[in-house]
């Protein structure tokens, strides 16, 4: 693997040039309350994907455009061929339709005030139905794996994802940024005590700069709460089973995701699409599906995901691609696994050949192969809240 420079792979060009490697009809509900409606014309036809949230009431402010940034990246995201808005009334519900119009791929809005929901759900429906038998007739494309936008995360972290699990995906990012790709990190909490480092690992002082800024901002947050520390939270109780004592054990963990020959060249806010290809930081929660959640609405298609003790996290349509170097957790959880990395433990493997068995492990993924969350429908989609409503 290490000698192919642009390993090809069987993608979906869509009408902006992104592509993707799912092809999902999605039901978009604008708000809460139109859950159900989307439900229903998810249940009338089948090919197509609801994605039920708890947000969309009474937002303002930075909240309130983080949610739009979300809702309209989810539906952008280059793994949806097309999207139906369902909303309770009609001037949210169009904004979010107008986002996803400006990609160029197929999508309609429809408002429930003044139509009723069973007359929505019908309309909806119809609508959806067409969408369907639209998309099934696409084809999948050669394209260079470089195209392939690919996130990362860890969860439930232990001992053996700073030895193994989290060095193996930093070695095939640093691979895949060579090849040109484009890549995201995050957990700007899970950082803590590793942040001079992180700075450091930016492509000059401005960009690294701009990634203190964002990790100040929520230094000052948990400081502005009253709270000391992280005591409670980070370490989580499995990472303390796992064998991790204290916060600063866990960020030099998580930075091992992103390798030792790469620097990354911008810092990106929640939910924002980069602007080239290289590595990227984002600001994201440690929470595991607020941040892919996140990473799926900045359009990547595709996401690293190492455990230790064994997270079973997934996305509705950001394919979650989780690996573990922990013998009893592939053995244990081996239903959520789609790639076992402890031989790299046992002297049985190197990490250069483990990147790129995880790499390998992407080029199926994309192929078609399905992951082990979406084998188990795991498809948490779970939107970041900033403020209480107003």
């Amino acid at each position: 693997m290490a000698k192919m420079k642009n390993p090809k792979v069987f993608a979906y060009r869509r009408e902006n040039g992104r592509v993707g490697i799912r092809n999902h009809v999605i039901i978009l509900p604008l708000d809460d309350l139109s859950n159900s409606a989307c439900e229903k014309v998810a249940y009338n036809v089948k090919g197509c994907k609801a994605l039920p949230h708890a947000y969309g009431r009474l937002q303002f402010g930075k909240d309130l455009e983080l949610f739009f940034r979300t809702l309209i990246g989810t539906g952008s995201n280059p793994n949806v061929a097309a999207a139906v808005v369902i909303g309770i009334e009609p001037e949210w519900t169009q904004r979010v339709v107008d986002g996803i119009a400006k990609t160029g791929k197929p999508v309609a809005g429809f408002s429930i005030e003044r139509h009723g929901e069973f007359k929505t759900v019908e309309t909806a429906s119809w609508k959806a139905k067409e969408y369907v038998h639209w998309a099934s007739e696409l084809r999948r494309e050669p394209v260079d794996l470089k195209e392939i936008w690919v996130s990362v995360k860890c969860g439930e972290s232990d001992t053996t994802s700073g030895l193994a699990s989290n060095p193996t995906v930093g070695n095939a990012l640093e691979k895949l940024v060579a090849m040109g790709g484009t890549c995201s990190f995050g957990e700007t909490s899970e950082i803590t005590g590793a942040e001079m480092v992180c700075q450091e690992r930016a492509v000059n002082a401005k960009v690294g700069e701009q990634f203190m800024a964002v990790f100040n901002a929520y230094q000052r947050m948990i400081e502005a709460n009253k709270t000391d520390d992280l005591s409670g939270s980070q370490p989580t109780k499995g990472n303390i089973r796992g064998g991790l004592t204290t916060i600063e054990e866990k960020a030099f963990g998580n930075l091992q995701k992103i390798g030792k020959k790469i620097k990354y060249v911008g810092v990106l806010d929640k939910a924002e699409a980069p602007t080239k290809p290289g590595l990227w930081f984002m600001d994201t929660s440690s929470a595991a599906a607020e941040a892919v959640t996140l990473w799926a609405a900045a359009g990547f298609v595709a996401h690293f995901f190492p455990t230790g003790q064994g997270n079973i996290i997934g996305n509705p349509i950001e394919p979650v691609i989780k690996l573990t170097a922990n013998p009893l957790t592939a053995k244990t959880m081996a239903e959520h696994i789609d790639y076992d990395c402890s031989a790299i433990l046992r002297g049985e493997m190197t990490l250069e050949e483990s990147g790129d068995n995880l790499i390998q492990m992407l080029i199926r993924t994309c192929n078609g192969r399905l992951t082990a969350q979406e084998v188990l429908g795991h498809e948490e989609f779970v939107l970041t809240k900033l403020y209480e409503s107003a």
